[in-house]
């Protein structure tokens, strides 16, 4: 029994790389890291982040929530068609060729996956291509629970979003001026081992597997689902907004799940789960938009100081611990409300200067410190300045 075990999970990894969706996450992050490259250098004339930035800081949670899930649903005896697999896959990539990962919510992909197999039966096809996607062999309710735990990856995911790992844009405001935004976004593999029809494992209870089809044997693939979020933040801090929008995926969660559980007595309950991630969704989504809209723009120029919308990694301004959000109101005792009089105050303060930020609390701090030969002129400070591409046609 152990070795069978053994010879499944081997054979298990080895489809991992023969799952399409592995390799269209590697291109993915290409894409998304190169395009967010490109819009640093024309707004901030130098690139702020390397092209995996969108995948880092998720492996240990990917992991995590991989090894919980193969537990759960294997343990469970939960089967799944290789039909559900290839619609999954399907659906995933092409909901993701429009770069935006907000639609690598699990709400979207399994929910749309959900929908498609439902309607698969509707479809006339070929008797014989019928037998070999097994329609009629859908475990609904184990595609329902697991949008649920999904679903619940996809809120810590969001809730681990710090300042440090957000990336700073800028945009036109209603008014023309332009506006210092952030976006909390990341893209994750999450791998995880489900069951199969045919293979050499045998039932090892009354209960496994929970739901058969085709026959009493079994084997295990492991799945890389891919999940991601994309959001602007222009009215807050983005760990704020991040944490706000993980506690309303969070309860969605729950719903869903409690949902899901009830459609093991009753079926048609996997249904109303799918809906009622979906339809959540849009609305947690819709209702982040408005209240970040009708915020006073947090980053914006206030008078009070030079407000820091991001820091150049490696620079002094990330070594000194200053963060996004916060303001630098004086440079070795003068004031500084823009760029040019910060940038002044530090040609006049040779190589030691010292600054007066107020944090997020509103209490004045100070640090101080040496600029080296190699050390960003500027201390490696982002702010919500005219794009640098402006600069550069206004010298030409």
């Amino acid at each position: 029994m152990a070795e069978a075990w053994l010879i499944e999970i081997a054979k298990g990894f080895g489809k991992f790389f023969m799952n399409p969706v592995f390799y269209w996450a590697i291109i993915l992050t290409l894409l998304a890291g190169y395009s967010r490259i490109r819009r640093e250098r024309m707004n901030f004339g130098l690139k702020l982040f390397d092209v995996f930035s969108e995948w880092k800081n998720t492996l240990v949670l990917s992991m995590v929530s991989g090894l919980v899930i193969s537990l759960l649903f294997v343990g469970v005896g939960f089967v799944f068609s290789y039909t559900t697999i290839l619609i999954l896959c399907a659906i995933t990539i092409l909901l993701s060729l429009t770069l935006r990962f907000t639609m690598l919510s699990p709400s979207y992909t399994i929910g749309i996956t959900y929908i498609a197999l439902l309607f698969l039966p509707l479809i006339p096809i070929n008797q014989s291509l019928t037998d070999w996607l097994a329609i009629d062999h859908i475990n609904f309710i184990g595609i329902s629970l697991l949008l649920a735990v999904l679903l619940t990856v996809e809120a810590l995911l969001l809730k681990r979003n710090n300042r440090s790992n957000t990336f700073p844009d800028l945009e036109r405001g209603r008014r023309g001026s332009w506006m210092g935004t952030h976006h909390l976004k990341k893209l994750s593999i999450i791998p995880f081992f489900i069951l199969v029809p045919s293979g050499a494992l045998q039932p090892i209870a009354p209960f496994w597997p929970y739901f058969s089809m085709n026959g009493e044997t079994f084997s295990l693939i492991l799945v890389p689902f891919l999940l991601g979020f994309d959001y602007t933040v222009r009215g807050s801090l983005p760990e704020k907004a991040s944490a706000r929008i993980a506690r309303s995926i969070h309860i969605l969660s729950l719903v869903v799940l409690l949902l899901a559980l009830g459609s093991i007595y009753a079926g048609w309950l996997s249904l109303c789960a799918v809906a009622v991630a979906i339809i959540g969704r849009e609305y947690i989504n819709y209702q982040h938009r408005v209240k970040d809209q009708q915020k006073t723009g947090y980053f914006n120029r206030n008078g009070r100081g030079l407000k820091v919308l991001g820091i150049i990694p490696g620079t002094p301004a990330d070594r000194l611990g200053i963060l996004a959000g916060e303001s630098i109101v004086k440079v070795n005792s003068r004031k500084t409300d823009n760029m040019d009089e910060f940038y002044l105050a530090l040609q006049e303060s040779g190589a030691f200067f010292k600054l007066e930020i107020i944090g997020d609390n509103g209490e004045l701090r100070f640090v101080q410190g040496a600029i080296y030969e190699e050390d960003h002129h500027e201390l490696g400070i982002i702010t919500a300045d005219h794009p640098h591409k402006e600069d550069e046609s206004r010298a030409n």
